[in-house]
């Protein structure tokens, strides 16, 4: 064999060596684990209790971090961020799918101050669907089937957020969150589902107010927090 035959061959191997591992490491990327890590608060599979998808088996993922700061918010432990344990995606994956529940829902908090691409991609790679509850007031990130908005006062939705919802809920906790629910009716897309739903502790106050509002004015509907009802999560 001649000189440029033997340095022909050996370009040859080290080409084919340098394919293989970059082969190699493709395919370790690809199976690497996500890594991406979110402050879960509490994760559960529950019924869905709310609006347009009450009565429905579902997963709930609520995430800690909030600065809406709804002085009426039920779940005001998960305001602070840092105080709850960070979950990797495969980990709230798995136990979402360890369930047979076909939807999840990710809420908080205010689930929107994390960028949710990876996680809602994960879920509908597994034939899962993924519901947004927001107050829309950080810019949307993620893949949703569904995008409850509930616009609060305290920290007011951003236009992009308002366009992309299926449905608008609005808490009614004072007379003047009539005012409000309009309002923000007519900043939507046009085509969102719109819910009133009493504020919990004020409920026998304000059902009867809402529901002459709803008789006068029919594209509303009540939502009522019915898991309240049935004691569960």
């Amino acid at each position: 064999m001649s000189q440029i035959q033997s340095a022909q061959l050996s370009l040859l191997i080290f080409k084919k060596r340098d394919l293989v591992i970059f082969l190699s490491i493709c395919a370790t990327v690809k199976n690497a684990p996500h890594t991406n890590l979110y402050p879960v608060m509490e994760h559960f599979y529950t019924i869905q209790g709310e609006g347009f998808h009450q009565g429905r088996s579902a997963y709930f993922v609520r995430l800690g971090g909030c600065e809406v700061g709804c002085p009426w918010c039920d779940v005001k432990d998960s305001w602070p961020a840092d105080k709850h344990p960070q979950l990797c995606t495969e980990e709230i994956v798995n136990a979402v799918v360890a369930t047979p529940t076909e939807l999840c829902v990710i809420t908080g908090g205010e689930p929107l101050m994390q960028d949710l691409t990876e996680l809602t991609q994960a879920l509908q790679l597994k034939n899962i669907r993924t519901h947004l509850e927001t107050s829309g007031a950080y810019p949307l990130s993620g893949t949703w089937d569904w995008i409850c908005l509930s616009p609060k006062r305290f920290k007011l939705p951003l236009q992009e957020c308002l366009n992309a919802a299926q449905e608008l809920k609005v808490v009614i906790a004072h007379r003047n969150d009539f005012r409000f629910a309009e309002e923000y009716a007519e900043k939507g897309n046009g085509h969102s589902f719109l819910y009133m739903q009493p504020e919990w502790s004020k409920e026998a106050e304000l059902l009867p107010l809402m529901i002459d509002y709803v008789k006068q004015h029919p594209r509303w509907r009540i939502s009522l927090q019915i898991h309240k009802y049935m004691n569960i999560p």
